[in-house]
């Protein structure tokens, strides 16, 4: 008897995000950064950059957020620079997550994609187009390069931002695509603030030690 053949990236392409990211909680054993992007292929940059994002949200184990950031730092630039379609190299490819705590966590999340799904629809047109999809391009690779340091609790924002505009590309939804900006434009307000304070503390601790 053959072995049923697994679906191929152009049988996915009128497939819902919320299946397709059904699809990547099925199997056994660790889920490496390839088998991803494969189930995706060249469908959308939109589709890869959402699901390297979106398991951002969930409680995955340390470390997960640098592995998941990797192929975004990749991916976004492309987008920006308009190339036609997404690559990663081999080493990254071959990367793994827990296919067992990621599963956990879309059954969560799935459910309220889909009922997002429902309600979304192409609007807001002037969003896109060849110069809107490269700034939804270079506003992800900021906020990639944001998502993969090693600030508390700093990576939940970016990865919303990411999965807005990301998703919006994918819908062609402009309302979507604004929501993420204003989430990008709340990331950046935070890092700042980060910022400032760890300056502050660090100089206080200068002048509680008489350094300064």
């Amino acid at each position: 008897m053959s072995k049923t053949a697994a679906p191929s990236a152009e049988d996915n392409d009128d497939v819902a995000l919320s299946e397709l990211l059904s699809q990547l909680c099925h199997g056994s054993g660790p889920l490496t950064i390839g088998e991803m992007v494969d189930l995706f292929g060249e469908r959308a940059f939109g589709a890869l950059l959402f699901a390297f994002s979106v398991p951002n949200l969930l409680p995955l184990p340390p470390g997960s957020s640098t592995v998941l950031g990797a192929p975004l730092l990749l991916i976004a630039p492309q987008l920006m620079f308009g190339v036609p379609a997404p690559w990663l190299p081999k080493s990254l490819n071959r990367r793994t997550i827990d296919r067992g705590a990621l599963a956990k966590g879309f059954a969560k999340l799935i459910p309220g994609l889909r009922r997002i799904e429902r309600v979304s629809q192409p609007r807001l047109d002037f969003v896109f187009g060849p110069l809107g999809d490269r700034l939804i391009g270079f506003v992800c690779t900021l906020l990639a390069a944001v998502l993969i340091l090693p600030i508390p609790l700093g990576n939940m924002v970016p990865a919303v931002a990411i999965a807005a505009l990301s998703f919006g590309l994918v819908q062609r939804d402009g309302a979507v695509v604004l929501l993420g900006y204003l989430a990008a434009l709340t990331s950046a307000a935070i890092l700042v603030l980060s910022i400032g304070a760890t300056v502050t503390a660090f100089r206080h601790l200068l002048q509680g030690i008489g350094l300064i």
